[in-house]
C-alpha cells in the first residue's frame, strides 16, 4: 500500500470520527465540567468551571441557567430520593447544596480530609475533588481525581459521605478502584461509572463484587462528567464545551 494512499485513509478515518462525535453533541456550554439528571423534572444539569449551573431537557435545549458565585464548579449529583442538587466547588473541595427551584445556595459543606486518624485526602493544586454521584440510599460519593494510586497519600479513591447537617462531613469509607484521574462519576443500578479524560475510558465499579469489571474506550474527548437518563441513553460533559448523548448500548452498557 503506498503512502499516498495510507495517509487519505488515515485522514478518512479521523475525520470520519470527528463527525461521529460532532452528530452526538447536543449543546454548547463553556468548560462543562459535571453531569447529572434529575429524576423529578427529566432533566439534565450541568456546570461549568465559571461557577454557572444550567438546566437543559434531553435534546440539549438550555432551560436556564445561573451564575451562583465564583466557583470552579468541577461535578454534580441529583439526589434521586428528595431531588436536591449537590455541586462540587474545586479549590475549596466542599459540598454545595443547592435548592433545585432557584439554583440558590443553601449550605456549603467541608469533606474532612482524614479517616480512621490517617490523612486520606490533601488539599492541594495537583489533586483535589472532581465527580460526585448519590446512590439510591442517599450515600454520596466523592472521587479525588489523581495519579497517585492508594496507599499513597492523596490517591486516585473514591471517598463515601452520608450525613450534610453541618458545615462539616466525615468520611464513611472509601473505595480504592484502581483507576487513576477520575474526573466524573454517576450510580446506576447498583454500579458506579468513572470516566477519566486522561485516559479516554468509561469505567464500571460493581459495588457488589467491589472491583471494576468493564472497562470501555471512549471517544477523544476532555471527558469531565457522566450520567444516565431513564430512556437507555448516557451523556457526557466536556471540558472543551460540549454536552454529547449517546445510546448506553453503544458501549455495551446495559
Amino acid at each position: 500500500m503506498g503512502i499516498k494512499y495510507t495517509l487519505i485513509l488515515a485522514l478518512l478515518f479521523f475525520t470520519a470520527c470527528g463527525q461521529s462525535r460532532e452528530n452526538h453533541i447536543i449543546a454548547k456550554i463553556p468548560e462543562a465540567s459535571g453531569i447529572c439528571f434529575h429524576k423529578n423534572s427529566k432533566t439534565l444539569y450541568a456546570v461549568s468551571d465559571r461557577g454557572t449551573v444550567y438546566e437543559l431537557n434531553t435534546k440539549g435545549k438550555i432551560l436556564r441557567k445561573k451564575h451562583i458565585g465564583d466557583y470552579d464548579l468541577e461535578g454534580i449529583a441529583c439526589d434521586p430520593r428528595n431531588g436536591t442538587i449537590l455541586a462540587i466547588a474545586e479549590g475549596k473541595d466542599n459540598i454545595l447544596v443547592l435548592n433545585p427551584k432557584t439554583l440558590n445556595i443553601q449550605k456549603e459543606i467541608s469533606i474532612q480530609r482524614s479517616f480512621k486518624n490517617k490523612k486520606l485526602l490533601v488539599k492541594d493544586k495537583e489533586n483535589g475533588i472532581e465527580g460526585i454521584t448519590v446512590d439510591n440510599r442517599g450515600i454520596i460519593y466523592v472521587s479525588n481525581q489523581s495519579t497517585r494510586k492508594y496507599p499513597k497519600e492523596d490517591p486516585s479513591v473514591l471517598v463515601l459521605v452520608k450525613d450534610l447537617r453541618d458545615k462539616e462531613t466525615a468520611i464513611l469509607s472509601f473505595i480504592d478502584h484502581g483507576k487513576k484521574d477520575i474526573a466524573g462519576l454517576a450510580w446506576q443500578n447498583g454500579y458506579l461509572y468513572m470516566v477519566s479524560d486522561q485516559k479516554d475510558k468509561l469505567y464500571r465499579y460493581s459495588l457488589d463484587k467491589k472491583k471494576v469489571d468493564l472497562s470501555v474506550k471512549l471517544p477523544k474527548f476532555a471527558q469531565e462528567g457522566v450520567t444516565f437518563d431513564e430512556d437507555g441513553n448516557i451523556y457526557f460533559a466536556n471540558d472543551k464545551g460540549n454536552i454529547l448523548k449517546y445510546k448506553a448500548k453503544k458501549f455495551n452498557l446495559h
